[in-house]
C-alpha cells in the first residue's frame, strides 16, 4: 500500500490521531488534547501525519515562529512513529517533509527538543543533521498538569 503525507490543521483531524499521541503520553486525555489544541490551532499549530491507506504511522506537531536571533523558523513538537512502523524511514519520510516546507517558507532553521535521556532520538536527529546548540532550560510549576 502507499505511503502518503498530509498536513491536519483542524482540530478533529488532530483530534482522531490521539491514539499516536498517547506512545508519548499513555494518559493523555482527550479532554486534554481539545484544551490544548484549541489554545494551538490559532498559533499556527499544525501536525504532519504518515498514513498507509487510513492507519497512521507517525505523526509530529509543528508550527512556525519568529526569534530576534534567528527570524521565522519551524520548530517540531511531539515527534512520534508508531512502535510496530520504527526503523522503517517514516521519521525521514518527516523530516524530509518538514526540511522542504521550511526551505519553502524561507525560514532559518528547525528547532525542536529532545528529552537528555532519549538517546534513540538523540541518534535519530543527529542522522537527520540536527546538533544540539544549547540547554533548554526550564521550571516546573505544577507538575501534576504535564502530560
Amino acid at each position: 500500500m502507499k505511503i502518503q503525507l498530509r498536513e491536519l490543521s483542524t482540530k478533529e483531524e488532530m483530534l482522531a490521531r490521539i491514539d499516536m499521541m498517547r506512545h508519548l503520553y499513555p494518559t493523555f486525555t482527550i479532554e486534554k488534547y481539545d484544551s490544548y489544541l484549541t489554545e494551538m490551532i490559532p498559533h499556527n499549530y499544525k501536525q504532519l501525519a504518515v498514513f498507509e491507506g487510513e492507519v497512521c504511522l507517525g505523526i509530529t506537531g509543528f508550527w512556525q515562529g519568529y526569534k530576534l536571533w534567528s527570524g521565522k523558523y519551524i520548530e517540531i513538537d511531539n515527534f512520534v512513529v508508531h512502535p510496530d512502523h520504527r526503523a522503517k524511514g517514516i521519521g525521514k519520510m518527516m523530516t524530509d517533509y518538514i526540511d522542504a516546507k521550511a526551505k519553502a517558507t524561507n525560514c532559518t532553521m528547525i528547532v525542536l527538543d529532545a528529552f537528555t535521556g532519549n538517546f534513540n532520538a538523540h541518534r535519530f536527529y543527529y542522522n537527520q543533521g540536527y546538533v544540539p546548540k544549547g540547554f533548554h532550560f526550564l521550571k516546573i510549576i505544577n507538575e501534576e498538569g504535564l502530560s
